[in-house]
Protein backbone atom coordinates (compact mmCIF):
# COMPACT_ATOMS: atom_id res chain seq x y z
CA UNK A 1 0.00 0.00 0.00
CA UNK A 2 3.12 2.27 0.48
CA UNK A 3 4.11 1.76 -2.69
CA UNK A 4 1.20 3.36 -4.42
CA UNK A 5 2.02 6.20 -2.30
CA UNK A 6 5.21 6.53 -3.42
CA UNK A 7 4.10 5.96 -6.97
CA UNK A 8 1.67 8.90 -6.42
CA UNK A 9 3.92 11.21 -5.01
CA UNK A 10 6.36 10.40 -7.86
CA UNK A 11 3.57 11.11 -10.38
CA UNK A 12 2.82 14.44 -8.78
CA UNK A 13 6.50 15.57 -9.15
CA UNK A 14 6.72 14.72 -12.39
CA UNK A 15 3.95 16.69 -13.42
CA UNK A 16 4.41 19.20 -11.33
CA UNK A 17 7.68 19.33 -13.12
CA UNK A 18 6.08 19.11 -16.29
CA UNK A 19 3.71 22.15 -15.45
CA UNK A 20 6.49 24.49 -14.58
CA UNK A 21 9.21 23.58 -17.56
CA UNK A 22 6.06 24.42 -19.75
CA UNK A 23 5.43 27.91 -18.01
CA UNK A 24 9.19 28.59 -18.25
CA UNK A 25 9.58 27.55 -22.23
CA UNK A 26 6.01 29.35 -22.19
CA UNK A 27 7.32 32.53 -20.98
CA UNK A 28 10.85 32.46 -23.33
CA UNK A 29 8.41 32.64 -26.52
CA UNK A 30 8.82 35.86 -27.49
CA UNK A 31 12.33 36.00 -27.48
CA UNK A 32 12.83 32.44 -29.19
CA UNK A 33 11.28 34.29 -32.49
CA UNK A 34 14.54 37.05 -33.01
CA UNK A 35 16.79 33.83 -32.47
CA UNK A 36 18.68 33.66 -35.94
CA UNK A 37 17.81 29.47 -36.10
CA UNK A 38 14.36 29.98 -35.85
CA UNK A 39 13.79 33.63 -37.30
CA UNK A 40 11.08 34.93 -38.93
CA UNK A 41 9.71 34.12 -42.56
CA UNK A 42 11.25 35.36 -45.65
CA UNK A 43 8.32 37.43 -46.46
CA UNK A 44 8.24 39.32 -43.17
CA UNK A 45 8.11 42.85 -43.37
CA UNK A 46 10.57 44.75 -41.48
CA UNK A 47 10.32 45.93 -37.83
CA UNK A 48 10.11 49.56 -37.40
CA UNK A 49 13.30 51.49 -35.50
CA UNK A 50 10.87 52.78 -32.73
CA UNK A 51 7.71 50.51 -31.51
CA UNK A 52 4.29 51.79 -31.77
CA UNK A 53 2.99 55.03 -29.40
CA UNK A 54 -0.58 53.75 -27.06
CA UNK A 55 -3.15 55.17 -28.69
CA UNK A 56 -4.58 58.23 -26.77
CA UNK A 57 -7.27 57.19 -25.41
CA UNK A 58 -7.95 59.95 -22.97
CA UNK A 59 -7.92 62.35 -25.58
CA UNK A 60 -11.66 63.05 -26.39
CA UNK A 61 -13.22 63.84 -30.26
CA UNK A 62 -14.38 67.72 -30.31
CA UNK A 63 -18.04 68.43 -29.95
CA UNK A 64 -20.42 67.66 -32.64
CA UNK A 65 -21.94 70.50 -34.78
CA UNK A 66 -24.97 69.01 -35.68
CA UNK A 67 -27.95 69.41 -33.47
CA UNK A 68 -30.61 66.70 -32.49
CA UNK A 69 -33.57 66.13 -33.73
CA UNK A 70 -36.47 67.85 -32.40
CA UNK A 71 -39.43 65.73 -31.25
CA UNK A 72 -41.36 66.51 -34.53
CA UNK A 73 -38.52 65.70 -36.99
CA UNK A 74 -37.88 62.14 -34.79
CA UNK A 75 -41.32 61.34 -35.54
CA UNK A 76 -41.23 61.78 -39.31
CA UNK A 77 -38.02 60.33 -39.92
CA UNK A 78 -39.61 57.09 -37.45
CA UNK A 79 -42.79 56.92 -39.35
CA UNK A 80 -40.50 57.14 -42.78
CA UNK A 81 -38.45 54.16 -41.31
CA UNK A 82 -41.52 52.09 -40.81
CA UNK A 83 -42.39 52.67 -44.14
CA UNK A 84 -39.23 51.90 -45.59
CA UNK A 85 -39.16 48.57 -43.84
CA UNK A 86 -42.86 48.16 -44.46
CA UNK A 87 -42.33 48.51 -48.34
CA UNK A 88 -39.30 45.82 -47.76
CA UNK A 89 -41.39 43.50 -46.19
CA UNK A 90 -43.86 43.50 -48.85
CA UNK A 91 -41.37 42.94 -51.39
CA UNK A 92 -39.64 40.12 -49.98
CA UNK A 93 -42.88 38.39 -49.28
CA UNK A 94 -44.10 39.11 -53.32
CA UNK A 95 -40.72 37.16 -53.96
CA UNK A 96 -41.14 34.25 -52.09
CA UNK A 97 -44.28 33.78 -53.14
CA UNK A 98 -42.83 33.54 -57.06
CA UNK A 99 -40.14 31.53 -56.70
CA UNK A 100 -42.48 29.28 -54.49
CA UNK A 101 -45.18 28.88 -57.05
Amino acid sequence: MERRGFKRIGRLRALAAVTVLGLATGGCASTVANVPVVGLPANTPARPETPGEYLPVHDLPPPRQEKTLDPQQQETLEKDLAAARDRQNSRGRAVQRKTAN
